[in-house]
């Protein structure tokens, strides 16, 4: 396929749009179900790039949820605890631990359940039954992935009424060094970002802790490459294999750090054990029990243990989480890691990831305030490697 034709660019009125190679060679991928549209494409190949990047480095099954061309989260194939297993809704399912692509799906699906709907999936591997069973049940607009299982593509098939978007992508495809963008009529030419992000980019530790586990190691690459994938400026928390919270977009990095951090004391304390246990009614959807689930945690717009309200969603009035529970829970969290796409200039950073219980840091330092945030670190007993490696993405 030369090319294909999309129904129209960002907007409906954006028109013509197609996508196509500058070469005139064919497109590495193959579209084996739906009519995927340019943001589809956007966060298609974003995607895979990020996941076949992840799978490459760490040697494990990878998949992340795209939206709007970045990533809600990105995970490795880990099996889950039965906790989390629950908080993901995904305990219901069996088997699961014995797919790691399924468990790196249930991850990456299950940190931002809220910002995944509707996304878009990356796989680093063929998919699998389990898998394709995992994402027929969630409302996603389509899927990437090397190939996939003859049973596993009906499965797909079968979802948005037979138009779910199935894309397949030769896995041996390699970019051109150079790349172009048309911005206002203007070109720019840049080569591509292909720096490798490995273990060897956490040697140089500058604080005075310099005991950096393997579990660390791995988690500050899920964080990078996720990070090599998130639209400037962005910072990621990541522990267990997974990115549990993106900041992204933001002009301060603090409020990329803050937002961030938000995400993750979300995705830790939908492990509360009153989260756990609040008692739904039956038939309850899951996109409800999500919004249900951050309204109850974050205290949003409506009370949802107030009277007049638990009623729509409840069996039985749930006493609130309060403010004090939350803290005492999040205080028993710990070994998180942080990475920041460039370098924080304030050691602001340090102490708002400090309660999110961050403990490993990978930023690529360079600030005139270096020495002020590595004594915050110091002062936590944290430990800091700087990567001399800027990754903004836009």
């Amino acid at each position: 396929m030369k090319e294909f034709e999309l129904k129209y660019g960002c907007n409906p009125n954006q028109k013509p749009s197609k996508i196509f190679m500058d070469n005139g060679e064919d497109l590495p991928i193959e579209i084996l179900n739906g009519r995927p549209g340019f943001i589809n494409f956007l966060d298609a190949f974003n995607s895979w790039q990020l996941v076949k990047e992840l799978k490459e480095a760490l040697g494990l099954p990878a998949v992340t949820s795209f939206k709007h061309v970045r990533p809600t989260s990105a995970a490795v194939g880990i099996p889950l605890s039965d906790d989390l297993k629950k908080a993901c809704f995904v305990d219901d399912i069996e088997g699961l631990d014995e797919s790691p692509l399924a468990c790196a799906y249930a991850r990456a699906r299950g940190t931002d359940r809220m910002c995944s709907f509707g996304d878009w999936v990356a796989l680093s591997d063929v998919c699998d039954v389990k898998t394709a069973l995992l994402i027929k049940r969630e409302v996603s607009d389509g899927v990437i992935a090397p190939g996939y299982e003859p049973e596993a593509l009906e499965i797909l098939k079968s979802k948005r009424k037979g138009g779910y978007n199935i894309v397949k992508i030769d896995p041996d495809y390699v970019p051109e060094v150079i790349e172009h963008k048309h911005v206002f009529g203007i070109t720019f030419e840049q080569g591509r970002n292909n720096f490798k992000i490995d273990a060897d980019l956490l040697k140089n530790i500058v604080t005075e802790n310099k005991d950096m586990p393997e579990s660390a190691v791995r988690d500050l690459i899920v964080a990078l490459i996720t990070l090599k994938y998130t639209q400037s400026n962005s910072v990621c928390y990541a522990v267990d294999g997974q990115a549990i919270g993106v900041g992204a977009g933001q002009q301060s990095r603090i409020h990329c750090t803050r937002l961030a951090g938000t995400k993750a004391d979300t995705w830790f304390l939908r492990q509360h054990e009153k989260v756990l246990n609040l008692p739904f009614k039956e038939g309850l959807g899951r996109p409800d029990r999500d919004n249900v689930i951050d309204g109850y945690i974050n205290k949003n717009e409506e009370d949802v243990c107030a009277d007049g309200n638990w009623q729509k969603y409840f069996t039985e009035q749930p006493a609130p989480l309060t403010d004090e529970e939350a803290k005492a829970f999040l205080a028993t969290r710990e070994g998180v890691a942080l990475g920041s796409d460039a370098f924080f200039p304030f050691s602001d950073n340090i102490e708002r990831a400090k309660r999110s219980g961050v403990k490993y840091i990978a930023e690529p330092g360079g600030s005139i305030r270096d020495d002020a945030v590595i004594d915050c670190c110091n002062k936590y007993d944290m430990v800091m490697a700087f990567t001399g490696m800027r990754l903004f993405h836009h």
